[in-house]
């Protein structure tokens, strides 16, 4: 989207708006009481400024459609837009929960995610309480997760992951791979391009062959 703003001609009545759009134009900057230097920084302050909100818009205009959320963390104020976080890792995408029977998979998870982090691998976890076994507040799961299995990796908001009532996020998953989460630690794998390339039900353990096979052949 493009804006257009208007060229202030006396001084005394410029925004700080106008001010940057003279700057960047280079325009009527001989009429204003500024020295040289002054000017000069500014310039440069208006042209780094500018870069990076082309840059960022750029990544955005090329955000993989299955990264183009916003997510917040667990138990924060704080939210990511996961292009601008993780876009060109591969991700290992898992739904959560404290109270499973697979809840142990947090500590191969964690594994995985210490082994392969420098390579380019982010496992991304999800509590959910769509199988009626992650009943508690954010709080009390991140307390869970840190104490009990020191989990590193970075987990988000609770969410909604059955095919009912799935958030957006996993709505976008499940479209391509086919296959929404029917239990707790459901894997998706997606690559470097955001593509979902794989996924796993809950009894494919973290430290599977397959899986692992599939990790380190995107990497």
């Amino acid at each position: 989207m493009m804006h257009t703003y208007p060229v202030l001609s006396h001084p005394g009545s410029i925004t700080p708006f106008g001010l940057l759009w003279r700057i960047a134009c280079g325009y009527g900057l001989n009429k204003w009481p500024l020295g040289g230097l002054i000017i000069n920084k500014l310039k440069t302050v208006c042209v780094v400024a500018t870069a990076l909100v082309l840059l960022n818009n750029a990544a955005l205009a090329r955000c993989p459609k299955n990264l183009d959320f916003t997510k917040r963390f667990l138990a924060s104020e704080q939210s990511v837009h996961l292009c601008q976080a993780y876009a060109g890792k591969v991700l290992l995408v898992v739904n959560t929960a404290s109270y499973c029977g697979f809840t142990g998979q947090y500590r191969g998870l964690e594994a995985l995610y210490q082994q392969y982090r420098e390579a380019g691998l982010m496992v991304l976890g999800f509590p959910s309480n769509d199988f009626l076994q992650e009943p508690r507040s954010e709080e009390k799961v991140r307390e869970f997760c840190s104490l009990t299995y020191n989990v590193k990796f970075p987990i988000f908001e609770k969410t909604r992951v059955a095919k009912r009532h799935a958030d957006p996020f996993y709505q976008a998953l499940a479209n391509q791979s086919g296959d929404y989460p029917r239990w707790n630690f459901h894997k998706y794998l997606l690559d470097r391009q955001g593509n979902v390339v794989a996924s796993y039900g809950s009894s494919v353990k973290p430290d599977d062959e397959s899986l692992i096979l599939a990790i380190e052949s995107n990497l």
